[in-house]
């Protein structure tokens, strides 16, 4: 972890930045009357937000980082090969979301080593949400507005133990089914 240590601010600002840069250029197509949307070869959608954003984040990691491998949801070339360690990209989690214009859609940038998210951002742009994790590998979120060169006021996040009588159930709206109802059905849920 050492290693790993050595780098860990200047890997975190920099995600962080992109993510940011990204989400702008995401943005401004969400409010644009053409999202230049195709069809991928597995038949999910693709716009041209998805593809500046991965454009920006892929340029920016290369050159920072080029030592580490990217795989990125865009680039199918880049899924092949196995590493111990890589960062991940969806430039734009949430195309259908973005496509109808609901704003439930994120950047997403991590660190992954030996199989486990060690790093990462997640920016909701529309929402004006952003986390991540701080250089002392907490998360955090970062309050409103963001400056893509400096880092704003944040306020530690932390995960809670799990309260079965209390849950509070994250599903996607275009991707919910009959399973996932059922699934659901099993649990005392506080709320959707």
């Amino acid at each position: 972890m050492t290693e790993l240590q050595n780098f860990v601010p200047d890997l975190v600002a920099e995600m962080r930045r992109l993510a940011i840069i990204a989400g702008h250029e995401i943005l401004k197509i969400y409010q644009s009357d053409d999202f230049g949307i195709k069809t991928k070869s597995d038949e999910s959608p693709v716009t041209i937000a998805d593809e500046a954003a991965d454009a920006i984040i892929s340029a920016g990691l290369t050159k920072r980082f080029a030592d580490i491998p990217l795989v990125t949801e865009e680039q199918a070339q880049s899924h092949r090969g196995s590493h111990d360690r890589f960062l991940i990209v969806d430039p734009l989690d949430g195309t259908k979301e973005f496509i109808h214009k609901r704003g439930e859609f994120t950047v997403n940038i991590a660190l992954v080593e030996n199989g486990v998210p060690v790093l990462g951002v997640v920016y909701a742009p529309a929402l004006g949400r952003l986390f991540y994790t701080d250089t002392r590998s907490s998360a955090v979120e970062e309050l409103a507005p963001f400056d893509e060169n400096n880092k704003g006021r944040c306020k530690q996040i932390k995960v809670t133990e799990p309260d079965n009588d209390a849950l509070v159930v994250v599903a996607s709206k275009s991707h919910r089914d009959a399973a996932t109802d059922t699934y659901i059905s099993l649990y005392k849920v506080a709320d959707f």
